[in-house]
Order: C-alpha cells, then structure tokens, then sequence
C-alpha cells in the first residue's frame, strides 16, 4: 500500500502539472472503487485547479469554485500525468482532462481506491475530520504523544500507527522508526518514558523525511510519478529483513505478526 512517503511523492509529481490548470474534461471507465466515483465528479469541468495539497494518505486537489477532488491509492493506486491520447490500460478508471494538453490518470488496479468530489470544507469530511496530526507538522510534539500513550497498554507501534494518534505513519516506517528510537515495538505505550517518546517523534520525523527524500519506498504496486521506482527500500533496516544481520550490530533480525502486521526488530538495539 502507498504509504505517507508515497503520497507526498505523488503529490509533488503531479502539482506542477495540475495546480493553475483549467479542466476540460472529466473520464470516468470505471466507477465501482471501495466508494463509487461521486456522479457528479463532471461538476468540475471548466473550473480551474488552484492547489493540490495532501492530508495524511489523501490527496486534495482544490478547484477555484470551493470544491475538492478527494483522491486515495488504496492499495495499489497511482496518477499518471500523460497525453489524453495514450491509451487506456485495463485498470486507468479515471481520467482529468487539463488545458495543458495532459491528462491526469488514475490507475487502480485492486479498485481500493477513492475519487470523490467534496463541497465546502474537505476537513470537515467523515474521511478526515477525525485524523490526527501530520508527522511533520509542528502538531506532533513529544507532548501529544505523551497524553495519546499515557493510558494505554497497546503496543507503542500499534499506537503510533493509530490515525487517531498521528497520521500516515504505516507500517513499514513503524518499524524504520522504532528502529531508530531503539524500543521495542511491543511495548507497552504507557511504559515508554517521556524521555524516549521524544526519541521516537524525531525517529518518526526523520524517517519519513529520508523517505520523502528518496522518493518513497518502493512497493511491489508502486511506481512514483515520473514512473521509476522510489529507492528508499534500499535503506531499510530492520522491515523484511527477518534473520539477516542488523545494519548496526550484527545480531539476526526478528519478525513476528502484531496487530496482524509484519513487525520487525532487533533484540540487541531495541529494548
């Protein structure tokens, strides 16, 4: 699944192309997604895209007329900005027409996805009205954390990977940042100290900033928006690396199933 990473790569990819631009017409193939594509998405046709911003795994691309297009990668989503003319593969359910002669595409092939078209306020919809901070935001303070955790016995990792808590933390960069904090995922959250929560918090900046950096991680589905593959796998250390030696002191790597995700850690730099 396209994680935090992977979206803020797509939607810097796709804003040069879409922000400012005037939309001519409105594509849709295939409309029965995880909710179906908002009938009336051909609404937007002829207003004009003044800004495409994210908010957690969600893009918002904002029309001149106060509405919002609501895009999700689901599991295996991604945009594509390419010539109207190219043709359609079997899984491009969506196509934006712009006056720069592009089209914006999106490519779904497990139908996971979202395309909603959103009136007034997108923050105050169901989908995100009750999402947590944004890990890079000055929102996510060592002080947040430590009120979220303060009385709760669920693992720290299942915690932070609690949209509720702070958003777009997936579990691929639970583990990278945990990792880095050296805690135990298991723990329980009302057992790590303020002192390594703080740790955990620049953990969790910093990794998903290396992440941005590189272009996401590449998944088995994703591809960035310039259609090559994100690098930031290469740098992982820790998540699906079960029984190979820890980048840092050798010691085999160890995975088990928590919250029915695969968690991977190092017995020696974690505790």
């Amino acid at each position: 699944m396209p994680e935090l990473p992977e979206v803020e790569t797509t939607r810097r990819g796709i804003e040069p192309h879409v922000a400012g631009a005037e939309i001519r017409e409105v594509i849709v193939r295939r409309g029965d997604l995880r909710q179906p594509v908002s009938a009336d998405l051909t609404d937007v046709e002829g207003r004009r895209f003044v800004r495409v911003a994210r908010r957690s795994k969600y893009l918002l691309l904002a029309t001149d007329d106060g509405c919002t297009v609501l895009i999700h990668l689901g599991m295996s989503g991604s945009l594509r900005v390419i010539a109207p003319g190219d043709p359609w593969k079997t899984h491009d359910h969506v196509g934006i027409t712009l006056s720069t002669g592009k089209q914006l595409r999106f490519h779904d092939p497990r139908r996971f996805g979202l395309v909603l078209l959103l009136r007034g306020d997108p923050f105050r919809h169901p989908l995100l009205a009750s999402l947590g901070p944004e890990p890079l935001d000055d929102g996510f303070t060592v002080a947040h954390l430590a009120s979220a955790c303060a009385k709760r016995s669920a693992a720290i990792k299942l915690v932070i990977m609690d949209a509720k808590v702070v958003v777009g933390v997936g579990n691929i960069y639970a583990s990278e940042a945990l990792f880095r904090a050296g805690i135990l995922p298991r723990t329980p959250a009302r057992k790590v100290s303020k002192a390594r929560l703080a740790k955990l918090v620049a953990a969790i900046r910093a990794v998903l900033a290396d992440a941005i950096a590189e272009g996401g991680t590449t998944l088995r589905d994703f591809l960035n928006s310039d259609g090559e593959p994100g690098y930031f796998r290469q740098k992982l250390f820790v998540y699906e690396r079960k029984g190979e030696p820890c980048r840092v002191c050798g010691t085999p790597v160890r995975h088990a199933v928590l919250g029915q995700r695969s968690t991977y850690w190092c017995p020696k730099c974690q505790r």
